[in-house]
């Protein structure tokens, strides 16, 4: 992609300071970056690095001072940077059709626009959206529907009945609407509760590599608008997610909770089942919820806790070894006076 600083700038609502014609190839990071490359600075350190580099122009939202290169000045370096790897980097365009290698069922739909890649089985009633793409691999089952320009990765498998949404992507190895876990202790053997609902995903999600969603024992399991999910989640049946909510890797939810808008669950997070996390809640890496959030707090802990509790907590904790030579000292000191006497 070739493209001038005018261009770049006016594609990302920015202004130029210095030379507007000056060409820009491609971008990269201030110590990779050869000439004819694009870079950002978006603290006093990075403008320092990429100033001193080989790049032609730099991506600011603020005042650095004075500089030998072009820059680009935007009201958000870190958003203009997003924006700036799109233009560089587009995605391919995937040719429309079906690969001879796939199986259709014969009541399935799948748009003209559509691109079904080779090995994929598309089965009874299900719809395939204009612009959708299938990579490969794919299983998509019965009365299953992908939705406008979403795109499932190699071997990502739809079971029946899933809803996906318009431009959502779900990564290599991910399954959604598999069984979920759910047993009833019948005498002596566990019995299987059948697991009759399905997966709505909304528009806008993604969803990382082999990330697991389980549908709904009875209704839906639910991933709300704008949430974005990173490799190697577990999610129960029956969870519902709000908008725009951020779950990061190998965090798991239990069954039937439910959470908020603009929820954040960090790395290795754990919920129990049946709780409710309010909007704009937090929870930190490693943490073991067991109670319902109220909106906008952070918690953290084993089990979880609210943030300046467990602050106050951990505190205590690091003072015990102190307290226990205190007290050591004490029960000394007054073992000594009860033999003096």
């Amino acid at each position: 992609m070739h493209l001038t600083a005018g261009e770049v700038a006016q594609q990302l609502g920015g202004t130029v300071i210095g030379e507007t014609t000056i060409a820009l190839n491609s971008f990269a990071q201030a110590d990779k970056a050869k000439e004819g490359d694009l870079t950002f600075a978006e603290n006093h350190t990075y403008f320092t690095r990429a100033d001193q580099s080989a790049a032609s122009a730099i991506l600011v939202d603020t005042d650095y001072g004075l500089s030998r290169k072009t820059l680009i000045r935007v009201p958000n370096a870190r958003i203009a940077f997003a924006k700036a790897l799109a233009l560089f980097f587009p995605e391919p365009e995937l040719p429309a059709g079906v690969h001879p290698s796939s199986v259709i069922a014969a009541t399935a739909q799948v748009d003209p626009t559509a691109c079904v890649g080779p090995h994929c089985v598309v089965g009874e009633s299900a719809q395939i959206g204009p612009r959708a793409v299938l990579h490969g691999g794919n299983h998509v089952g019965a009365h299953c529907v992908v939705g406008e320009a979403s795109q499932l990765y190699p071997n990502a498998v739809l079971y029946a009945r899933t809803q996906v949404g318009r431009r959502v992507r779900i990564h290599a190895g991910s399954i959604i609407g598999s069984d979920g876990f759910g047993y009833v202790l019948d005498n002596v053997q566990h019995r299987k509760v059948p697991q009759v609902g399905q997966v709505i995903i909304h528009d806008d999600v993604e969803i990382g590599a082999n990330v697991t969603i389980d549908r709904g024992a009875l209704g839906p399991t639910t991933i709300g608008r704008g949430t974005k999910i990173d490799n190697l989640v577990q999610i129960a049946h029956n969870v519902t997610f709000g908008e725009h909510c951020l779950v990061v890797a190998q965090a798991g939810i239990a069954g039937s909770t439910k959470l908020g808008n603009y929820v954040t669950l960090a790395g290795q997070a754990g919920l129990a089942g049946h709780l409710k996390l309010g909007n704009r809640v937090v929870v930190a890496a490693q943490s073991g919820v067991m109670h319902d959030i109220p909106d906008g707090e952070k918690w953290f802990g084993y089990p979880a806790q609210p943030d300046r509790q467990m602050k106050r907590q951990i505190l205590a904790i690091q003072q015990l070894p102190q307290l226990l030579r205190r007290v050591a000292e004490l029960e000394k000191a007054l073992n000594a006076r009860k033999v003096s006497a």
